[in-house]
């Protein structure tokens, strides 16, 4: 019987963070440790980096996953520990796992198989209190709300239109829509509030693409709390929060280093999901590792169409970043759900859905060819994929001209990724004309436009007419020449998460917008996509236990 994820990381005999660190270059004294095997990295060392030359920067992406994912993060993992077999000063950046999937039913994010980050159970756990310290900057900012308004409210907040909600790092769907301050006066105002799931939180967002300390807290100043009576907006500056939110990320702030299977260097640093937030690690973890190697690999949530589509327009946009290659992870059994099999039927083989279901992978090649960027599509082997079925997709991809390389990370390693690695650095030394896809002068609707259709391949964009008041809201308050954030169902090209492949003839409905100024951009919420998920009919925490040494069963 095979191990599971979390056995093959028990297994692991892992080295001292301060040898880790040692192998990228770290100092000691940069280091501060968080026990044996995980520690975060100064400000001070990496403000001693910037005068380094970056090294080249590789993109992992996939197609639109099945609900159990397809293997970014491992393929991630395994590409780097390939990279550095092959003799290259490689580093990996990937997000924090959130709480909720953990407990849920999608899993972690520290890879799988061979192919992992650890320790696994403290980086899916609590790791180093990052995501704690996001909640409770989140939750202090909604306390100082409510006394505000509480204590005399100078600043002519209206209880009906506070914009900035609370957050927890759970799926618990009871918490979307709240009342506070029931019972008596001493309570409080009594207001309808909700919860969103910290990875959604706009404290996660800012942190994971401000340059430092300093650039948070003008970013937490930013941030829109509500509006007073006559429809003026309040930010959190008329508060004075900023200061106090960001003393709780003092630590929260540095870049945490663990290692893989392999004792190969990874930043883990910051976690918003993919669907509803940008779905990319820190700015700050991604700019570190360029300075500190040769190769720097890193993924972004979901399918080209949500992580990459915000790494490329959002994050590389900001932080002036320019990737240098992409690839594109695809799974066989992702292929058949998209040429309509059931989850359950996934691992019977089935040649011609298949074939039916490759239209959603070559629409994510097109999308990654539109940003100007060389790619490689990596075919992340499960053990119930069939050989036939592995030289059909192998096939489609030379008859299409799609460079592409069978991935075995899982099973070997970086050894199952050696292939996959030397194609990839090849890709990096072409030039190449990456550039976002709409300009930031844009309307709001136009870019919004330019993301449904080149991205989703959507006829166009619908918008409900609150969402079409709230884009006048942001015009007068000169909000609009941002970029934008869309949130969207990641199992579908579509709003709708049963449509697969790669549908034709669709719109796209924007049902409401939220300013996010502190991160420097506007969401837009398509379909039914929801901030704070629940848990399914199985949660995977029903099947999680630990016993009286400590050792823990069911994390994958």
């Amino acid at each position: 019987m095979a191990l599971t994820d979390l056995e093959i990381a028990q297994a692991c005999v892992l080295e001292p963070i301060e040898k880790v660190a040692a192998k990228a270059g770290i100092d000691k004294e940069a280091l501060e440790p968080y026990g044996k095997y995980k520690a975060k990295i100064s400000f001070d060392y990496l403000n001693s980096l910037k005068d380094r030359e970056d090294g080249k920067l590789i993109l992992v992406t996939a197609i639109n996953p099945t609900k159990a994912g397809e293997g970014k993060s491992t393929t991630t993992v395994g590409l780097g520990d390939a990279l550095n077999q092959l003799g290259y000063s490689t580093m990996m950046a990937l997000r924090e796992p959130s709480l909720g999937p953990v407990f849920g039913l999608k899993g972690g994010a520290a890879g799988g198989g061979y192919a992992q980050v650890v320790p696994m159970e403290d980086i899916n756990l609590h790791f180093t209190g990052d995501m704690h310290a996001i909640t409770t900057a989140n939750n202090l900012l909604c306390a100082m709300i409510d006394n505000h308004m509480y204590q005399g409210n100078e600043a002519n907040l209206d209880p009906n239109n506070i914009t900035f909600k609370r957050c927890l790092d759970m799926n618990d769907r009871v918490l979307r829509d709240v009342q506070v301050g029931c019972g008596s006066k001493v309570n409080g105002i009594q207001r309808q509030d909700g919860f969103n799931i910290t990875v959604a939180s706009e404290i996660m967002a800012a942190l994971c693409l401000a340059d430092d300390l300093m650039d948070l807290k003008e970013r937490f100043a930013n941030i829109l709390v509500g509006y007073t009576p006559d429809k003026k907006p309040v930010y959190v500056r008329d508060i004075d929060a900023q200061g106090a939110m960001a003393m709780v990320m003092k630590d929260a702030i540095m870049p945490n280093l663990v290692q893989t299977l392999e004792h190969n260097p990874v930043l883990i640093h910051g976690g918003p999901f993919a669907n509803i937030a940008h779905g990319c690690n820190s700015v700050i973890a991604t700019k570190a590792a360029l300075k500190m190697a040769d190769y720097v690999v890193t993924e972004a949530g979901f399918g080209a169409d949500l992580g990459a589509e915000k790494f490329l327009d959002i994050k590389c946009r900001m932080a002036g970043l320019h990737p240098n290659a992409v690839v594109i992870v695809a799974t066989i059994r992702a292929l058949k759900q998209h040429g309509g099999v059931a989850f359950e039927d996934l691992k019977e083989e089935n040649i011609p859905a298949m074939l039916d279901g490759i239209e959603n992978l070559a629409k994510h090649i097109d999308t990654v060819k539109q940003f100007g960027l060389p790619y490689i599509v990596a075919i992340n082997q499960f053990d119930s994929d069939t050989e036939a079925e592995i030289d059909a997709l192998e096939n489609w991809c030379r008859e299409n001209g799609h460079p592409l390389s069978l991935s075995q990370v899982w099973a070997k390693g970086g050894k199952g990724a050696l292939d996959l690695a030397e194609k990839v650095v090849k890709l990096t030394n072409q030039e190449n004309s990456y550039a976002p896809l709409y300009d930031t002068d844009m309307s709001i609707e136009e870019k919004i436009e330019a993301v449904a259709q080149k991205v989703y391949g959507a006829d166009g964009v619908d918008f409900t007419d609150e969402a079409k008041e709230q884009i006048e809201i942001f015009k007068a308050n000169g909000w609009d020449k941002t970029p934008v954030c869309m949130a969207k169902t990641q199992m579908s090209l579509t709003d709708d998460p049963k449509r697969m492949g790669a549908p034709k003839g669709f719109r796209i409905t924007v049902r409401e917008l939220r300013p996010s100024l502190g991160a420097g951009f506007i969401v837009a919420l398509t379909g039914k996509v929801l901030t704070m998920p629940g848990l399914p009919a199985h949660p995977s925490a029903l099947d999680m236990d630990i016993d009286e040494n400590g050792k823990m069963v069911g994390l994958f």
